[in-house]
């Protein structure tokens, strides 16, 4: 069974299954993060969703590298959690299936071309207590505290 962390689904409402690929990214006692502006405010694993027919590695490359503009190596799956939210950005109530991975930042290579993400570096203690998402914050604890 995959924990579930945040609200329970609301009776009666229509969740959409979106899987999705994040990455905690330690270097140098540091973890490499985003801040994603409007429409969510917060600071998050990066990464995102799993496009149709897209390997999860390849979405997990690909997601990293649009929020932070780092190219990462030796990604090792930790596991998975869900939630139920509302996703504002595309309407939609999603049911995401959150797959936990620990990667490595090889280097930058540019700003993020992802708009309104902002790369951020913070201590693992901080990461954990300043991570929007619950399921993240408790990924990052269990692996790096």
């Amino acid at each position: 069974m995959i924990r579930r962390y945040g609200q329970p689904p609301q009776s009666g409402q229509h969740y959409t299954r979106r899987p999705g690929v994040y990455a905690i990214l330690p270097r140098a006692g540091q973890l490499l993060l985003t801040y994603q502006g409007d429409p969510h405010f917060e600071i998050q694993l990066p990464g995102g969703g799993i496009d149709p027919g897209e390997h999860p590695l390849t979405a997990l490359h690909r997601e990293v590298f649009e929020e932070t503009g780092w190219r990462i190596a030796a990604p090792r799956r930790l596991g998975a959690f869900r939630r139920f939210t509302y996703m504002p950005e595309y309407d939609l109530w999603a049911e995401k299936l959150c797959h936990i991975y620990l990667a490595r930042p090889v280097r930058p290579h540019g700003p993020p071309t992802e708009p309104g993400h902002i790369p951020l570096w913070l201590s693992p203690q901080d990461a954990a207590a300043e991570l929007y998402n619950a399921g993240d914050a408790d990924f990052v604890a269990k692996t790096l505290l």
